[in-house]
This record gives C-alpha cells, structure tokens and sequence, in this order.
C-alpha cells in the first residue's frame, strides 16, 4: 500500500508577546542562538551596568553545549549516545546530570502508568517521526511488535551513587526529546539569576520560564497558539509568574497517509500514534521540566484521561480539544485544570 507523507514541522508552539516599546521602558536585552535543534531566547529586563554580556552569552553558549554534550542523541560521542549503542547491560557510569534527568522522566513515567516513556524511540522511528528513513506503508503487525519489545521504561534504572543508568536489554535506547528542552531551560535560568538578576524570560523550542516583569512592568504575557496546522494564530494569552511552561501539540508534525492524519506522538501502551481529540496541552509548574514532560504525558493520555489525572495530581494544564464534529461554530473547546484557573494565568 503506497502512501503520501506530510510532514510538517514549526515547534515554536508558543509566541512571546512583546509591546511596541517606548522610551520610558526599560532596556530589555535579548540574547538569542541555535541548540538541540531548534533556537533559544533570553530577555534580560534592565540588566546591571556592569553585566558583561559578551561574558554572560558565552556561558549560555558554554551551559548549553555541555547539556548537548550529555543528552543530545545527534551527537555520537554524547553520554547518552554512548549508553545508547553500548551492548552492556551492566551499570554504566554517566554524570550527575544525566542521573537527574532520567530519574525524573521514570517518575513521570510512573505517575502516568507509562504514557511518558523515553525509551520509545523505535516506535516513533518505525512510524516516520525519527532520523530513520521509513518505508511509505503502515507498519505490520510483526513491524509494530518488534518495537514494542525494545520500549518500556521500566527496562531502564537509575541509580545515583555512583551516577549511572542500566538496561535490561541490549537494544535499549533513551530520548530525553520531551524533557531536556525543559532542563535546559531551567539551567539556564539558574545562570541568569546567579547574575543578579531578577527579570527575565528563557525560552528554547517553545518551553519557557519566566520571572519577575517584563519591559512594560508587567508578568510576562505568552501566547497559547491556536492549534491548527494551516496558519499561526493566538488561542489564548497567559501570564508567567516565576514559573515555567510547556506545550505539547498535534498539529505541527505529522503524517498523512491514505487521507488519515497520524500524529507523532505514539502512545507506548499501543505503539499507535494517538487518535483521539485532544489537540494541545499547555502545562504550568514550578520548573520547566516538570512542565515539558507532563505536556507530553497529558496529550498521550487524551482530553478525558489526562484531565482526570492532571486534577488528582494538581497539575496546572489547559487542554484545548478539537470540537464534535455536531457542534457549530468554534473548532475548538478547551479546558483547565483547577490549579490553572487558581494561579491567575489568565491576565
């Protein structure tokens, strides 16, 4: 069965909203690059006179490719590159960092019953989502379960003295996709404010933190994308207070075969991309991880399901929901969690 792809690709789910600026508002300094394919942003808010930025945007550069340099599955001599195409199912020495990054994607992962998973690469490979090129039919049967046996997060340990990962089978491999945009956010955060300072905004692929005000004297003001793959628009604004932010969606990579439209985030319990109406989660939380991985986690588990469990865990998330096909007018139906609405995210 021949099939047509169409792949659609734009990961920048989220647009900062910035005003026109006028002489009277501070200075924002914005310092911006390229990392773990995709770019990066950081707005400073009146940065101290004796900031040296050439010196601060070298150690941005400097913390990000160390990042790359233990997490990134692209570059072959990365730690994780190499837990990857080890064969050893013994304990294999990695950093620190690396440790903290996987034992809190296993507890989201558990929390989730599985829905987060970073070891389900093969599954996104064998339906034409990763660097593997793929053929244009839908996997068989037999495709589907040889790579279901290479997924499962609990085939993967952690332990933290000393730092190290094990798999219990050879062919095991781990991509930290879904969370490490978050840390990396977050890390860079710590940097900024080891600096002094106060009011700022990081942004990397979409994942944001934000403290303090921006240039106007005010929380900083997100855009929640309308999730439609033929044109960019606003959904619904957010404010950021000292807090970090992720959104999954389905409607920026996917593929199309025979008419059907295939999402490229796989559910692990299936090994199927996910077919129901959920079409976005934006998900609010103390750190930037916590909200990249449980975005992912929510949109796997579905309007119904994800809510359910996003309420019992108090998770601050929006879920915005392709309307019923009987319903007129809106396309879309959204819904928030309660410790949402009770952080005042909506300005």
């Amino acid at each position: 069965m021949k099939c047509r792809y169409q792949v659609l690709c734009g990961l920048c789910l989220l647009l900062v909203l910035v005003g026109c600026g006028r002489e009277s508002e501070p200075r924002v300094l914005a310092l911006r690059g390229s990392t773990m394919g995709t770019s990066y942003s950081v707005q400073i808010v009146a940065p101290p006179a004796e900031l040296d930025r050439d010196a601060l945007a070298a150690a941005i550069d400097a913390r990000l490719a160390d990042i790359n340099r233990r997490m990134s599955t692209y570059q072959p001599s990365s730690e994780l590159s190499r837990f990857n195409h080890s064969q050893t199912t013994d304990w294999f020495l990695v950093s620190p960092e690396l440790v903290a990054v996987v034992a809190a994607a296993r507890a989201v992962s558990a929390a989730s019953a599985g829905a987060f998973d970073v070891t389900v690469g093969p599954l996104v490979n064998l339906w034409g989502f990763g660097p593997t090129p793929s053929a244009d039919d839908l996997p068989t049967a037999g495709d589907l379960q040889a790579a279901r046996a290479r997924v499962g997060w609990r085939q993967l340990e952690v332990q933290s003295q000393p730092p190290a990962l094990r798999k219990s089978r050879p062919d095991l491999s781990v991509d930290l996709s879904a969370i490490a945009k978050g840390y990396a956010v977050d890390r860079l955060a710590a940097l900024v404010e080891a600096h002094g300072i106060e009011d700022y905004l990081v942004e990397i692929g979409g994942e944001l933190r934000g403290r303090g005000v921006n240039g106007r004297g005010e929380p900083w003001r997100i855009a929640i994308e309308r999730p439609e793959a033929s044109r960019r628009a606003v959904f619904e604004v957010v404010a950021l207070r000292d807090i970090g932010m992720a959104t999954s969606g389905d409607y920026r990579n996917f593929v199309e075969i025979d008419g059907k439209r295939y999402s490229h985030t796989i559910d692990p319990a299936t090994g199927r991309p996910v077919d129901h109406r959920l079409a976005s989660v934006t998900v609010l939380a103390d750190d930037c991880m916590q909200a990249d991985a449980w975005a992912t986690a929510l949109l796997v588990l579905g309007p119904e399901r994800g809510l359910e469990l996003a309420e019992q865990l108090g998770l601050a998330a929006l879920f915005i929901e392709h309307a019923p096909a009987a319903s007129a007018g809106e396309a879309f139906v959204s819904q928030a969690t309660a410790a949402f609405a009770a952080l005042g995210a909506r300005p």
